[in-house]
């Protein structure tokens, strides 16, 4: 009888492994997390319900949605396009503008909030073109808001498709070129399927990161309520007024709506995983 091989591990132990995995999350997450049930738990159902549905809070949800997934369908195509550009071509500066790309990740989100405003503003230059040629104004607006979401989520699309693309095989492209494929087709039937559960990954991580944006966005936005107020300023506003109930319950249902974009994200990335691999 043969003996089973014992497979070696790097890190031993996985009950002392595993026990150390679940203690920072806990800490990490998910106290903090649980503690938002506590704090709407001080809330009967019907004001949890009058509270996450009066009419400024509707709006609010409304403003924020609507901007964030603006914003994250045009950071899917800029994010694709941008990430096409660095790994297909080379040309001077590649580099810089590669690492360009993660500033938003670093950048104080107030600073770039400051930066946007005052790019956009009607006194600015930029402000004042599209003001005075088109009637648009941007800063104190939702087109406002969603150029600051587009900001800081175009890295999340970008850094998930690149690595796809760098490791996607050109044999494939070329074969198809060879049998008469227009580049139109070779995209759509070679090479978009293999990207789409990473460009599907990027679009719904921005999306997340947008919905509770705030740094960015409050400075930008205007503030004004029914029109251009954020779900996270109302809750800062609510914990500026001490009414920590109410706070922690719009909270509580931007999380659960967090929740959903991400189990939605985790489902369509499976299922695009098997229809490429040929398993459906």
């Amino acid at each position: 009888m043969k003996q089973r091989r014992k497979k070696l591990r790097v890190i031993p132990g996985f009950g002392l492994s595993l026990g150390i995995t679940v203690a920072i999350l806990s800490f990490i997450v998910i106290i903090p997390l649980c503690s938002l049930v506590v704090f709407s738990a001080h809330l009967s159902l019907s004001d949890f319900i009058q509270t996450v549905t009066s009419p400024r809070v509707l709006a609010s949800y409304k403003v924020s949605f609507l901007t964030a997934l603006t914003a994250s369908l045009i950071n899917a195509v800029m994010g694709l396009i941008i990430a096409w550009v660095l790994v297909r071509y080379e040309f001077p500066g590649k580099r810089i503008i590669d690492g360009m790309i993660e500033v938003p990740f670093a950048l104080p989100t107030a600073v770039a909030g400051i930066a946007l405003t005052h790019m956009t503003v009607d006194t600015s230059v930029i402000g004042s073109f599209f003001h005075d040629h088109f009637g648009i104004d941007i800063a104190y607006t939702r087109i406002g808001i969603t150029l600051a979401l587009v900001f800081i989520g175009i890295p999340f699309v970008v850094r998930s498709v690149q690595p796809v693309l760098e490791k996607l095989d050109g044999q494939f492209e070329e074969a198809a070129s060879i049998l008469g494929a227009s580049r139109g087709y070779i995209f759509r039937h070679v090479i978009f399927p293999e990207i789409l559960p990473a460009l599907i990954a990027g679009f719904t991580m921005a999306f997340a990161r947008s919905l509770g944006e705030y740094g960015s966005v409050v400075f930008i936005a205007g503030n004004t309520p029914y029109e251009t107020e954020i779900t996270p300023l109302l809750i800062m506003s609510k914990l500026q007024e001490f009414d920590y109930a109410s706070a922690t319950s719009i909270a509580l249902v931007m999380l659960a709506a967090a929740f959903l974009i991400l189990f939605i994200n985790a489902v369509l990335q499976s299922r695009s995983s098997k229809i490429i691999s040929g398993i459906e």
